[in-house]
């Protein structure tokens, strides 16, 4: 299969994208997190706060502050067990250990890596063993020129007291998903991003997302076998002042992947993933190969494509005061409703807030926005709303730039997108808003190459996660499904006119309290 049909299968027809015949091998299912064996631990900070309301004044962070801060990004935070009926009436139970942050399926694909330079830890390069809550150190040493080059660069790294690598992991859901996790890969790693920067933002710490980088020499640093997992984004944090995505002193220096992995001896690690038999993912390794950049030659920016809006009648809404709310309070509370959802009116001040807020809070540095330009964000959201006050039932486009939503067909489409999606879980004559990310239908292809597929992804999870913690805040529960049909939200839209597909389907309003059981894994 070609990649470009993949690419297509993968949004449109994914029965075609994945072999009919797969089975699910249950007995042998991946951990939900890499355990490094046989490298120097080093233990964080259980003590962790209750509260991140007030923003930190920025200042070089210590022990605390770094255990506190990767815990709130991708931590364990609770312990979940489900109790399923079985042929011979003995419950059959599965456990999970969950995050903060949303994942398909509960699986987790991504790992955490950072580099860092603290008067508490050696200066080098870490995973973040989420199963003990400690770092594991994989490289001693100061790296600041190596991940300059690999960054083009582009990054005062020698500023910054740490780099982030989010990473994934292909078989921990290629397990269960086949060929669709390479869908859910990408929007698992932006809900994460996504999540880490607004944690930064509480610590006091700046931070920039680099989704262009050498990718080889990325994954070398770290010891990395790329068939296995690669990185997807470098995110550096400093509370300094620094310049970010601007060349440096190595402005017409041109650098390859091979000549830096060249200065670094490769290591060599041992881990347990728990699987024994992990069978190939030949298409996600093509689409990994592909998407990787061999020079700094390939970097580039994306010039603002022209904005198409369609006359139609528009809505303005409201300017609200900025929202204020304690962090670790929505991250705790945050909830994914199946069929807890409970129809309700919503107020017109209310969706404005959501909107409101999970834009204007999305737009975040990055490699990719040309210097000086007005930022523009490359997803955007389309909604299906219902019983908002002093808003006629109907589908509609949110523009950030003016506030308001504009027209796109008036009525109740909640029958269709119920008939839309592949399963039941949801019942969205129960929602009122059921949002769509939208972006680009090349997916930036012709900029980016492959890799802008991905990105697209990353992007569209980053705002995904803030809608999520918005709603949660506003006390309302979000529920991320890709299991929807894309072409028939993107006729309600009318999105073909604007060169547009839905991305991520988010149905959001109020819920019941689900009846169970649950523990947090805090004290």
């Amino acid at each position: 299969m070609g990649l470009d049909t993949f690419l297509h299968n993968l949004h449109f027809d994914i029965d075609k994208a994945s072999p009919a015949d797969w089975e699910v091998d249950w007995d042998d299912a991946p951990l939900p997190y890499k355990i490094y064996r046989g490298l120097p631990v080093f233990s964080l900070s259980l003590e962790v706060p209750l509260t991140l309301e007030e923003w930190e004044e920025p200042e070089q962070p210590n022990l605390r502050k770094i255990s506190h801060f990767l815990w709130y990004v991708f931590g364990l935070t609770q312990f979940s067990q489900s109790a399923f009926p079985t042929e011979d009436h003995a419950p059959e139970l599965m456990q999970s250990y969950r995050r903060f942050v949303p994942s398909g399926g509960g699986l987790y694909p991504n790992e955490l890596y950072v580099y860092l330079k603290t008067e508490d830890f050696p200066v080098g390069v870490y995973h973040y063993d989420v199963a003990h809550h400690r770092l594991v150190l994989l490289r001693e040493g100061n790296f600041d020129s190596y991940i300059a080059k690999a960054l083009g660069n582009r990054c005062d790294v020698s500023a910054c007291f740490g780099t982030v690598f989010v990473s994934t992991m292909f078989w921990k859901n290629f397990y269960k998903y086949n060929n669709f996790a390479y869908r859910l890969q990408g929007l698992d790693a932006g809900v994460l991003i996504g999540q880490l920067l607004e944690v930064a933002k509480r610590f006091g710490f700046a931070s920039g997302v680099y989704f262009q980088y050498l990718d080889r020499a990325i994954n070398h640093l770290l010891g990395l076998t790329e068939k296995e997992e690669s990185v997807y984004a470098v995110i550096p944090l400093t509370v300094e002042p620094t310049s970010w995505f601007t060349n440096g002193s190595g402005r017409d220096e041109l650098v390859s992947a091979a000549e830096l992995c060249r200065e670094l001896k490769a290591i060599q690690t041992n881990y347990y993933i728990q699987s024994q038999r992990i069978k190939t993912f030949p298409m996600l390794t093509k689409m990994n190969e592909a998407s990787m950049l061999e020079s700094t030659q390939s970097f580039r920016q994306i010039k603002a494509r022209e904005k198409l809006n369609v006359e139609s009648q528009v809505v303005t809404l409201p300017h609200m005061k900025r929202l204020s709310y304690d962090l670790a309070s929505v991250c705790q509370k945050r909830f994914s409703p199946d069929m807890d959802f409970i129809f309700g009116n919503v107020s017109q001040s209310k969706l404005s807030t959501l909107l409101q807020e999970a834009t204007s809070a999305y737009l975040y540095r990055n490699d990719l926005d040309e210097p000086h330009k007005k930022l523009e964000s490359r997803v955007s959201l389309y909604g299906c709303l219902n019983n908002v006050e002093g808003i006629p039932d109907g589908a509609y486009q949110y523009d950030s730039a003016d506030h308001a939503l504009r027209q796109a067909d008036l009525g109740d489409h909640r029958l269709n997108l119920q008939y839309g999606m592949s399963a039941g879980n949801v019942n969205l004559f129960q929602v009122p808003l059921c949002f769509h990310v939208a972006g680009d239908k090349d997916h930036f292809i012709s900029e980016l190459g492959y890799r802008g597929y991905r990105i697209q992804q990353m992007e569209a999870g980053m705002l995904v996660q803030r809608l999520l913690l918005v709603a949660s805040a506003l006390k309302m529960g979000g529920h991320p499904l890709l299991g929807f049909e894309a072409k028939l939200s993107d006729e309600i839209y009318k999105m073909n006119n604007q060169g547009k597909t839905s991305l991520i389907q988010i149905p959001i309003g109020p819920y019941r309290p689900r009846p169970w059981l649950q523990g947090s894994l805090q004290s």
